[in-house]
């Protein structure tokens, strides 16, 4: 039995069809022994196939009139456009991306529970689509490492207007890889990406613009393949986003709470 922790890298190779046959052999016969990178890969793969229900239709979309009038040559010049299946890529390609991918999800009203269409969406699924964005980033998935910690928790510190720096979660198994600042729906709001030895990720994202909310109670909610544990406490809101089952989950964000609460 090949023990091997299986990097995360692989296992988007895996699902993309990056690797070679000999490569591939090799990964779907670990997963057969990691069944938690299993469960990534069907995570990942949900991800993916939501992507492509979203935006495939775009293909399909009338060509915008307001784009083929571009597309039109001037009267006074030779008649040299490109044919309508063309503008009809080019639009949507544009249009994905101009929109981009987990942008286009937030937006969706599909993903968002029927009474809450037209509003800003909550703090879970806010969450969730930035883990599902940025956590599978390979080469840059956060803006400072963990390396530059101070650094980071100054820059975020000043853009929040009020102290913020990420836990520490090796206790239970994660170590910070680094943190980003994200725009909310009124302001700025903080990332921090944590990875375990396998190279497993979750988020932790934290917000100033939910402390008009009073009920600070410890809440789950499911955004797609992504788990989420939040809450409100004084000025922040905080959600623990990752693919990992619901009582790994809870684990980290319990421990994560109550070293909140200790400073």
């Amino acid at each position: 039995m090949n023990s091997r922790p299986i990097p995360d890298s692989d296992l988007h190779a895996y699902l993309d069809g990056e690797l070679s046959a000999e490569r591939h052999a090799d990964v779907a016969a670990r997963l057969a022994n990691h069944p938690e990178a299993a469960r990534r890969v069907e995570a990942y793969r949900a991800q993916k196939q939501a992507l492509r229900r979203l935006f495939d239709p775009v293909l399909d979309e009338p060509l915008p009139d307001g784009l083929k009038a571009l597309a039109a040559p001037p009267r006074s010049a030779p008649a040299r456009w490109l044919p309508a299946w063309s503008l009809q890529r080019i639009a949507a390609s544009l249009a994905i991306a101009l929109v981009g991918a987990a942008a286009g999800w937030l937006a969706h009203d599909q993903y968002r529970p029927p009474s809450l269409a037209g509003q800003p969406p909550p703090l879970p699924h806010q969450a969730a689509v930035a883990h599902v964005v940025y956590s599978p980033d390979v080469k840059r998935p956060v803006e400072i490492g963990a390396e530059h910690e101070e650094l980071l928790v100054t820059w975020l510190s000043k853009r929040l207007g009020t102290t913020v720096r990420p836990p520490r979660l090796g206790a239970v198994g994660y170590e910070l890889i680094g943190g980003r600042l994200l725009p909310g729906n009124s302001g700025p709001v903080a990332q921090f990406m944590y990875h375990d030895a396998s190279g497993q990720r979750l988020t932790l994202y934290v917000s100033t613009e939910n402390t008009a909310n009073r009920d600070t109670a410890f809440r789950f909610a499911r955004e797609g393949p992504v788990n989420v544990f939040y809450w409100i406490d004084g000025k922040f809101g905080y959600a623990i986003s990752g693919g990992m089952p619901k009582d790994e989950l809870a684990r980290i964000a319990t421990a994560v709470y109550d070293q909140f609460q200790k400073n």
